[in-house]
């Protein structure tokens, strides 16, 4: 498990959006990244999270962020995801869990006396240069975008 920090060089991202069309970070050099990672579309807090987005997505775009959000979910279930909360920016499909463990959000999670391996919910604020501005460990869901433009 890889131990970011603020200060760090990015992990390059090599992976698929929604439509199965390759996408990486170098795609986005010269903007700022929201890189949220959270643990499976339809869910309660990550749908929250996402229209949390959603909902103040222009105000991101205003201060030059690019939003990519990422799970492990198939293309085919971030476009259903898209289509029923209306989400203006891609997802990554990461089913193969390279993106997720080089950010190291990759974890033993426990849940009702069971241990199991999931995505730690978790932000990466990446500067136009590549490198970690900030990381959001403790994400609230309802005020999301408020805790990026801080």
């Amino acid at each position: 498990m890889k131990n970011l920090k603020i200060g760090d060089k990015a992990p390059a991202i090599n992976s698929v959006d929604q439509n199965n069309q390759n996408i990486t970070l170098e795609q986005f050099k010269g903007s700022k990244v929201v890189l949220y990672f959270y643990p499976k579309d339809m869910t309660p807090g990550c749908t929250v999270q996402s229209c949390n987005l959603r909902d103040n997505y222009e105000k991101l775009l205003e201060k030059g962020y690019v939003v990519l959000g990422c799970s492990v979910d198939s293309p085919a279930r971030h476009i259903k995801f898209i289509d029923k909360y209306d989400l203006p920016f891609p997802l990554i499909s990461d089913e193969e869990k390279k993106v997720v463990v080089d950010y190291g959000v990759w974890a033993l999670k426990k849940f009702m006396g069971r241990e199991y391996m999931g995505i730690n919910r978790t932000t990466y604020l990446i500067d136009e240069h590549g490198v970690i501005e900030d990381i959001i460990n403790k994400v609230d869901t309802k005020k999301h975008t408020a805790q990026i433009l801080k």
